[in-house]
């Protein structure tokens, strides 16, 4: 039986993968100013897309949730999802001159399709635990990221409200329930299934920087 508490687990196996998150360019645009107007869209535009799947798979997470009051919870944070895409996201995309209707229309791109398929996939065809592993990395690497953006701050008052948004305490606060949570959860689980979770928390947080890296590059269909 691991010493480590599940979260301690999980959070060791990807010190890797969030040092080359907090590495990456479009992060540090974001603090200093500078990126692209045009890479920020292309981000905005593939999360409205992304969140509308992620609410799906915290739907399927309600749905499996061992007590009721996590059924609650996750059910709260699917509706959650879906109003951050079309509040906030609404609001960015027309500071940019278009809509969400527009936005909607666009193509979802490949890291997008890629990565949303995995969550879905896990989620329907995985325990409860499985689900929670795959969906962590979104609640907790945007808190990390958040907390450590919000200390720098943004000139640009665009980027300072994504930033805020994510650095706030109500954020924080449903990240420490849900991490909370996977502790406990953790504490029943056999070897071979803390290595499941962990393969997917893996795998989602890997998806994470390669979801910040597609808008940097502009990343299109190839054909």
């Amino acid at each position: 039986m691991s010493t480590k508490t599940l979260t301690e687990e999980l959070w060791a196996a990807i010190e890797p993968v969030y040092a080359e998150i907090l590495a990456h360019p479009f992060l540090a645009g974001l603090t200093d100013g500078t990126l692209p107007r045009e890479a920020f869209r292309h981000f905005v535009v593939q999360d409205s897309h992304y969140l509308r799947d992620y609410a799906r798979a915290l739907a399927v997470c309600a749905a499996k949730a061992p007590g009721e009051q996590d059924v609650r919870a996750f059910a709260d944070d699917a509706v959650g999802a879906l109003a951050a895409e079309q509040g906030m996201h609404a609001e960015f995309l027309t500071a940019f001159g278009g809509s969400a209707e527009e936005a909607a229309a666009e193509p979802v791109l490949p890291t997008t399709r890629a990565y949303t398929s995995y969550l879905l996939a896990t989620v329907y065809g995985g325990s409860f635990a499985e689900a929670l592993g795959a969906v962590l990395p979104c609640y907790w690497i945007y808190a990390r990221v958040g907390e450590a953006l919000l200390a720098q701050g943004s000139p640009d008052p665009l980027y300072a409200k994504w930033i805020s948004t994510y650095g706030d305490e109500a954020f924080q606060s449903v990240v420490r329930r849900v991490l909370a949570l996977t502790d406990r959860l953790g504490e029943e689980l056999s070897a071979a299934e803390r290595r499941k979770v962990v393969g997917h928390f893996v795998t989602t947080s890997r998806y994470e920087w390669m979801f910040w890296d597609a808008a940097w590059r502009g990343e299109r269909w190839p054909v």
